[in-house]
Parts: structure tokens; C-alpha cells; sequence
């Protein structure tokens, strides 16, 4: 192992993530891009570090680690979440050949994982309240084996991130961070057991010095806002939004922005009013499914107060597009829950519709319960979607599984893909038309040739762009993009084993 020095030279390591359906990786190249976003968590890491420490970051979705980048480094940072745990393995073990320290942080950290068990140092919790020790103890050539969070940041305290490292022209979007933690206690999720319940925010001015830095940077295009429920703080978003608004009026529309957020959203008309004035265009809501015994089980109970079907619709009639989560294997599952799923989907006209099966994640309410009911077959891949399962459900194993193909078949068969986007199209309120860029551009023309032309649902493709040419010609852009985005669908849903029919 090197001998360390007070100038240390960081490399921030982010693993690669498999072809999964968040990936986008079918997508992606009619952009011209080869990720989704940056590794937020490692950027805003970096910001953290002593200024005289040299650092540089290699994101493996973008280019490939060389030999000459661990030559050069006396440490690496590392961040993952679960889905990225073999690359991350891959990683760790590269890195103790060349003779560097690793230093592995992220979502993963909070599981007992075999992927980072060869890691000089672990960090488990929020870094904020951490990277002080570490990097008093890595200068001094010490550093424990691990390192844990006491307590919550204080998100007054964090900096921008160092976006100035990431090949930004690289991807489709640029991450900014409010919030964390959600109000809710959704059995299944995770998020409430890394960040809490009590939703902790930046101030506005943090978020519009991001925003000013983003711009500085020459970025144009999509931002997401990552927080994983945006309106978790009803009464600290509403206070941040006429600021956005405001910033994007003075700034020429330079960015749209899209994030996460709860159903309750649509209840509070100001809220949507004052989100699409800040050119949010896109949302994605976890609905999970149209069984309100399931949303009851799950703890889930601001999905079983409302009418999800209206909830998604005045969110759609605000201009707003909704992107949904879905799941299938609640033991409070009816038979007939495939049917209603698609049935949900279809009526709701949402055309990217994640449908993923329940999965554990280490240290929710739901690993614990099915632990003690003796259900967990093994460590989740933090892949829902990988038609495998972690638990043992109430319902036949084989059927469960059967019916989760068929439901992706037949939601991504493009003749039905296309008529969700058809019908959300004619829905859709005024949107803000927001500032096309260069790949906005070159996507339209590759999609033209590859969908239209080469693909085998063309006719599918040619029916609904023409469609949305003549009746709702204002959302041509938009159509294009899900067109690629379904394009992403099509492949993806084919190699599960189930081709979808033309």
C-alpha cells in the first residue's frame, strides 16, 4: 500500500449499472448520451474534500478506468447502490491490485454486502457528518475500517456539487438535490431508514447558486430535481418554487425540470399551479397498484385516501407528464390483479408505467416482517424488475411470475405503448416548451430513421406521430421522446421472453 501524503490525489470511482429498465441504455444513444446523470452523492462528496487535494471522477457509464487513473491515485472513493454491486466488487478488487485504498460509501453500505466486504474503508449513514474524520485520519495514514453516521445533516451546510468533474455532455441530465427524507412509512421502502421521516431541505438561495453553477457550466436541458418526495415539505416547496420561477424568467428557460413526488400532490391545486410555472414537465409518483387493501397493508395510506385515477389526471391537465411506479406481488393480491394492473395503466394513460415485483430491501419494516415470518430467500439485486424474487409470496411463486411477463408484454406491446402516449397527449395541459438544444434535435432526425424506418412497429410509430401531428401538434417534441423512450421498452420487454407484438 502506498505511503500517504497530506495531498492526496482522490479518485472517485462509480460503478457501472446492468441493462435494467431505468437504465435507459437503448434510449440514451438517440440523445447522443451515455447515462442518465452523474453520481450526485460522489460529486457532493468531492465539494467536501480540502481544496489542495487533487481529485477526478470516472463514472464506468461513461468511459472506462484505465490503468493510468490508478496509477495516478492514492485513494479511491467509491459510491453504489445495490443494483451496481458486481461492478462494484469488480471495482474494490482492480483497485487493492493496484495498491490503492478504497473508500466505499452509498445506499449499498447500508446492507450487510458481500460486494464491499474487500474495502479498506466503509462509510455507512450520511458522508456530511463523516468526511471530516476521514479525511483527517487519511492524511495521517491511519483511517479505521469503518466509519458511521450519528445523526442527520444539516442540508443548510452542504455545498454545490463539483459537476465541473463529470463529462456533462455525457448525459441527459443534471442531478440537484433539496430534500431528503419523506413524510410517509411505506413498508417496502428504504428511504425513510436512510434519510427519516422528517423531511430536511436546503434553502433557496443553496438551490439557486446550483442552478446559477449548472449555467455557469454551459449546461441546457433537463435537470432533476432527485429528491425522493419532492413535496414531502409542502410549506418549504412552496416558498422555493416562485424563486425557480423567478430565476427561469430572468435565465431564458434553460432548464426543465422533473422529479419524484407523492400522489397528494394533485390535491393541492396551488402546488401543481406553482410547479408548472417553475417548468417542471414530468413527474414520477409511486401509485404501486390499484388495490387499496395492498395500500393499506403497506402502510401506504396516502394512496388509499384519494382517487388515483382523478389524482393522476389533474396532474396530467397541469401539463405535467406522470411517470409511475407499479408493483406486483403484495400479499394482498387478487387473482385477477394482472387485468386491473394493465386495466389502471391503460386508463391512466401513462406510458413509462415501472412495473417492478415487491422486493426486501435490507432494513425496511418489510425485510423485518418477512424475516420473522421465515419468507426471505435471499439478498435483494435492488433490481425489481429482474423477474426474480427475494421473498416467498402468498401467491403461487410461477404464477406470480408468469403474470408479471405478461403484464410488461402487453403494457410494452407498441401498439398499446403508443395509445397510452396518444391518449396522455390529449390530456396533457399546456406545457412549458422549454429551450431545445442540438440533441434534442439529432434524437427527432435518428428516431425518424431507426423507429420509422428500420424498426418493426413502424406503422405503430408513423400512425402516432402522425396522429399527434394533426391534434395535438404542440406536443410533437414530447411524442418524439417517448416514441425513444419506447424504443427502451420494446427490447428490454422482448428479452424477458415475451416479444411484443407489432
Amino acid at each position: 500500500m502506498r505511503e500517504s501524503v497530506a495531498k492526496l490525489k482522490v479518485l472517485l470511482l462509480y460503478p457501472k449499472f446492468p441493462e435494467t429498465f431505468w437504465s435507459f441504455r437503448h434510449a440514451l444513444p438517440f440523445l447522443g448520451k451515455r447515462s442518465a446523470y452523474p453520481p450526485l452523492g460522489l460529486l457532493t462528496v468531492s465539494a467536501f474534500l480540502p481544496p489542495h487535494w487533487e481529485r477526478r471522477l470516472v463514472d464506468l457509464n461513461v468511459e472506462e478506468l484505465r490503468d493510468k487513473d490508478l496509477a495516478w491515485a492514492d485513494v479511491a472513493f467509491l459510491s453504489a447502490m445495490l443494483v451496481q454491486s458486481p461492478s462494484l466488487s469488480d471495482l474494490i478488487a482492480r483497485c487493492r491490485t493496484s495498491g490503492v485504498r478504497t473508500v466505499v460509501g452509498g445506499p449499498i453500505t447500508s446492507a450487510a454486502h458481500d460486494a464491499y466486504r474487500g474495502a479498506d474503508h466503509i462509510v455507512q449513514g450520511e458522508a456530511e457528518g463523516i468526511v471530516g474524520d476521514l479525511v483527517r485520519e487519511l492524511e495521517s495514514g491511519r483511517g479505521r475500517p469503518f466509519y458511521s453516521s450519528t445523526g442527520w445533516t444539516d442540508m443548510a451546510r452542504v455545498p454545490p456539487p463539483d459537476w465541473h468533474l463529470a463529462r456533462m455532455r455525457r448525459y441527459s441530465a443534471m442531478p440537484v438535490q433539496y430534500s431528503r427524507g419523506c413524510p410517509f412509512s411505506c413498508e417496502f421502502c428504504d428511504i425513510i431508514e436512510l434519510f427519516g421521516r422528517t423531511p430536511r431541505t436546503k434553502t433557496a438561495g443553496q438551490v439557486l447558486r446550483e442552478f446559477d453553477r449548472l449555467h455557469e457550466l454551459g449546461w441546457r436541458g433537463s435537470v432533476f430535481i432527485v429528491d425522493d418526495n419532492f413535496v414531502g415539505n409542502k410549506k418549504a416547496i412552496k416558498a422555493l418554487l416562485p424563486r425557480l420561477a423567478d430565476w427561469m424568467d430572468s435565465h431564458g428557460d434553460p432548464f426543465a425540470l422533473f422529479t419524484q413526488a407523492s400522489i397528494n400532490m394533485a390535491d393541492d391545486e396551488e402546488l401543481l399551479a406553482l410547479m408548472r410555472a417553475a417548468r417542471f414537465n414530468k413527474v414520477f409518483v409511486g401509485i404501486e397498484t390499484p388495490v387499496k387493501e395492498s395500500h393499506r397493508a403497506a402502510g401506504k395510506y396516502q394512496n388509499v385516501n384519494t382517487d388515483l385515477l382523478g389524482s393522476v389526471r389533474r396532474i396530467q391537465e397541469c401539463g405535467m407528464e406522470v411517470m409511475g411506479g407499479f408493483i406486483l406481488g403484495f400479499d394482498q393480491d387478487p387473482p385477477e390483479i394482472f387485468e386491473r394492473q394493465i386495466a389502471f395503466i391503460k386508463e391512466a394513460a401513462i406510458p413509462i408505467s415501472m412495473v417492478g415485483l415487491l422486493t426486501a430491501l435490507p432494513n425496511t419494516r418489510l425485510w423485518r416482517r418477512l424475516s420473522g415470518e421465515g419468507r426471505i430467500l435471499r439478498q435483494s439485486l435492488g433490481d425489481n424488475t429482474a423477474a426474480l424474487l427475494n421473498f416467498i409470496p402468498r401467491m403461487d411463486a410461477e404464477t406470480l411470475l408468469a403474470g408479471y411477463r405478461e403484464v410488461m408484454a402487453s403494457l410494452y406491446n407498441p401498439k398499446e405503448y403508443f395509445e397510452r402516449a396518444r391518449l396522455l397527449l390529449s390530456r396533457l395541459g399546456p406545457s412549458s416548451k422549454g429551450r431545445r438544444t442540438i440533441s434534442d434535435y439529432l434524437a427527432m432526425v435518428r428516431s425518424f430513421v431507426r423507429q420509422g424506418i428500420f424498426s418493426g412497429y413502424r406503422m405503430a410509430y408513423w400512425r402516432f406521430l402522425g396522429t399527434t401531428l394533426f391534434r395535438t401538434r404542440r406536443h410533437l417534441g414530447l411524442a418524439v421522446t417517448l416514441a425513444i423512450m419506447g424504443h427502451h421498452f420494446f427490447i428490454l420487454t422482448r428479452r424477458m421472453g415475451q416479444e411484443p407484438r407489432d
